[in-house]
């Protein structure tokens, strides 16, 4: 199964790639299949109503990630990579107004935002705690054409039958690839056997059969992701949702700033600009501003934080060393993400933050010249030390504890591609071994801690 660096990391939106971002493509997808003709049910009348019921996590937070606002714009035909927040607004507030779906290509339906998705608070559906249903109804009631679709995490959607398939949308089988590494230990493999980095295989397999210009694509990424951090060290104010939390990366750089202007710094003010970094693009993200999924929006500011680390703090850091990280933080991405999950709902924030810290360790030690060996072992290390978390947002919302917790898995990754460094790559726990651990503990851990937002620090912080 090949995953590209682009299905890894995906421009999009937040404040979730799982609650946000994947029921708006799911809903979009829908109104594809409902443009193409699909084959309604006998005896059934033409299309009349659109109705969408969330199942699992994605009715239990499904109001915190805005996941009903999300599956609005997706059956308005918009998609998280090109949305205009303007134009989002002004959609919306014509379909309150009409109640009509008026899509291009597609035939009115009645279509009610406040009433017309629906959450269900019961078990979720088989296959994946993420799972939603779009039905469409005749003018007599009578049930015209339903699709199930599962956000399995990062912005991934299958539809039923294709997670029965286990055909990861994006995958292109009929491209042949020169390393088709499908775990670590074939990944460590391949490159003793070609003298190649695993950044350099991550490319050959970019690019096989390809006429994309892969350095054109990754510098996008980058970009996208530094003005993320701009953003947010930019921005003031109250995040929403009714938590009150203030913004609160803008004040910490300033501060950082002016204590370097009087080379008052600590020891430890590295960690510091780490967690302004990661807290700048999660603040973002809370907002539903314009993200880089890496691998989740949950945990998307590790890996933009490690590498902005990289490229203003580190020595002789460039350009070239930005592009290795990515392409190799994409490589352990695709090996989590196909042995064990980087879904929150899944299997808890291990899942998210603990992959993210993974694929930055692992990103930064290859930026800093590390062996293959060096940078399985420093995966290993920053995964190991997340086993076990848990997801419990408070209220639902990406803000508590999550914009912390990338800070802390930013400091992380940091630490790991270090003592890796440090080392000659041999340690005791094979990054396989961890992954499969991951999957282990997430299928073995309780549903309330697994982004339901019925345990944790969601239950035990008083109501305000």
């Amino acid at each position: 199964m090949f995953l590209s660096v682009f299905d890894i990391f995906k421009i999009g939106v937040g404040p979730s790639s799982s609650h946000t971002m994947g029921p708006m493509l799911a809903a979009a997808r829908f109104v594809d299949t409902l443009r193409a003709g699909p084959d309604p049910i006998p005896g059934s009348g033409a299309a009349a109503r659109v109705e969408a019921t969330l199942h699992g996590s994605l009715a239990f937070t499904g109001k915190g990630h805005a996941t009903d606002r999300a599956v609005v714009l997706g059956l308005l035909g918009l998609r998280p990579e090109t949305l205009d927040p303007d134009e989002a607004e002004r959609r919306i507030a014509e379909l309150r107004r009409t109640h009509i779906l008026d899509v291009p290509d597609l035939s009115d339906l009645a279509f009610d935002p406040d009433a017309d998705v629906v959450f269900d608070y019961g078990p979720p559906l088989s296959g994946h705690a993420n799972g939603l249903v779009f039905r469409t109804f005749d003018a007599n009631g009578n049930l015209h054409f339903a699709e199930t679709y599962f956000s399995i995490g990062g912005g991934f959607v299958l539809t039923q039958r294709e997670l029965e398939r286990e055909n990861i949308k994006g995958d292109d089988a009929s491209r042949a690839r020169p390393y088709p590494f499908a775990t670590a230990a074939e990944m460590l493999r391949m490159g003793a056997g070609s003298g190649l980095s695993i950044a350099a295989m991550k490319r050959a397999n970019e690019t096989a059969g390809s006429d994309g210009d892969l350095n054109a694509g990754l510098d996008r990424l980058w970009s996208a992701m530094d003005e993320c951090i701009d953003r947010g060290l930019a921005a003031e104010g109250t995040l929403p949702g009714g938590l009150k939390v203030r913004r609160r990366a803008r004040a910490i750089s300033e501060s950082l700033l002016a204590e370097r202007g009087r080379n008052q710094a600590q020891p430890h003010v590295a960690n510091e600009w780490l967690s302004v970094y990661a807290m700048a693009v999660n603040e973002e993200n809370a907002a539903g501003g314009r993200i880089v999924t890496a691998p989740t929006n949950g945990a998307a500011g590790v890996v933009p934080a490690v590498i902005r680390y990289y490229r203003d703090h580190c020595i002789g850091a460039d350009r070239t060393g930005m592009r290795d990280f990515l392409l190799t933080a994409a490589a352990i991405g695709g090996l989590i993400k196909s042995n064990a999950s980087i879904s929150g709902a899944a299997v808890g924030c291990q899942g998210e933050v603990g992959s993210a810290s993974a694929m930055a360790a692992a990103g930064l030690c290859a930026a800093l010249g590390g062996t293959n060996a060096q940078i399985e072992n420093a995966a290993e290390i920053a995964l190991e030390h997340h086993l076990g978390m848990t997801c419990d947002p408070v209220r639902g919302l990406v803000q508590v504890p999550c914009i912390e917790r990338n800070g802390l898995g930013a400091i992380k990754a940091v630490a790991a591609a270090a003592l890796a460094l440090r080392g000659d790559g041999s340690h005791i726990v094979p990054l396989d071994a961890c992954i499969e651990t991951m999957r282990q503990t997430g299928r073995d851990m309780s549903d309330k801690y697994k982004e339901t937002s019925q345990g944790g620090l969601a239950v035990s912080l008083p109501e305000c």
